[in-house]
């Protein structure tokens, strides 16, 4: 299928300012960028939700939480997902993606919790996915006490996040504890090491740049870090069994396409239910472009009652 029409718009509008050079980007700037870009492109028309910000005692300090209540929600313990942005591990945050969470939320009727985990380079890994697992273990204890129902919690996330989310499925296996019960993963990146035809056929012109990736990889994952371990780069995990049913979307014009596919088909063969979706002409971060992208806006509704059918079935 050709790319939307719709997105053609955004990326040459994006183009028209051109690319910065590699020397000349900066976490502020791109995080500035990424801040404007949402309120740009975000939907005005938003489902009713309630929301609520909070602060943890994290593992690095003080660390914020965004909680999503669906408007129709009644006294039983609804079902969970907790959420972790996009961006690399560098930029984007609960702001950012407050309108897809606000989506997630309402689409599915299920409460959200959206976590702004430690960014580098000030705080490069292991710091987000130390906040993530802290975060996700703190909802499931805290369960009750936030309306959810601890067994049907479910973690996603999208980009970096999604490999967040990936990641913590697999600590939870490992540890038993949390049990859950889906994870939802929006153009994942399961592979800092990947070499995909998706990669190098998409690597300029299509939102995220070969520049701006492996730029933001540097930052987030400084010299000396093994990008291959599982923990970075969960592909290569040794044994993907017992992991949660897993929604994955990708889009066809992402150069992160084949790595989520790859993943996909690494849980099926584990064994895990798993729910693979491509979407036809569209491009990294869809999800935070529903506002002009009329299909993105359908896409993030599928996932959302996706998520809702997951977590009304039992684990």
């Amino acid at each position: 299928m050709p790319l939307d029409r719709h997105a053609r718009r955004i990326l040459d509008m994006l183009a028209t300012g051109g690319e910065a050079a590699r020397d000349q980007l900066s976490p502020g700037k791109v995080r500035l960028a990424m801040l404007e870009l949402a309120r740009a492109l975000d939907p005005r028309d938003l489902p009713t939700v309630a929301v609520e910000d909070r602060k943890l005692a994290g593992p690095g300090g003080e660390l914020a939480i965004r909680l999503y209540t669906p408007a129709e929600v009644d006294a039983r313990p609804a079902p969970g997902m907790v959420y972790f942005h996009g961006g690399v591990g560098v930029f984007c945050s609960v702001e950012t993606h407050d309108a897809l969470c606000r989506m997630l939320c309402g689409d599915s009727g299920t409460r959200v919790i959206s976590v702004d985990y430690r960014l580098a380079p000030e705080h490069p890994y292991p710091a987000a996915l130390e906040d993530s697992w802290f975060a996700t273990r703190w909802v499931a204890e805290n369960a009750a006490h936030l309306g959810i129902d601890r067994t049907r919690l479910a973690v996603g996330g999208d980009s970096a996040g999604a490999t967040l989310a990936a990641v913590v499925c697999q600590l939870a296996r490992e540890s038993r504890n949390p049990l859950l019960a889906a994870q939802l993963l929006l153009c994942p990146v399961t592979d800092l090491c990947a070499t995909t035809a998706s990669r190098a056929a998409f690597s300029e012109g299509y939102f995220l740049s070969r520049t701006m990736l492996d730029w933001a990889v540097d930052q987030y994952c400084p010299a000396g870090i093994d990008r291959s371990d599982a923990h970075l780069s969960p592909l290569r995990a040794a044994d993907f069994t017992g992991l949660p049913r897993a929604y994955i979307h990708t889009a066809e014009f992402d150069p992160m396409r084949d790595e989520g596919a790859a993943y996909a088909q690494a849980l099926e063969q584990a064994g895990v239910e798993v729910h693979y979706t491509c979407h036809a002409g569209l491009i990294h971060h869809y999800y935070g472009m529903a506002g002009a992208i009329p299909a993105a806006r359908s896409a993030v509704r599928e996932a959302a009652l996706s998520l809702r059918c997951a977590l009304d079935r039992p684990a």
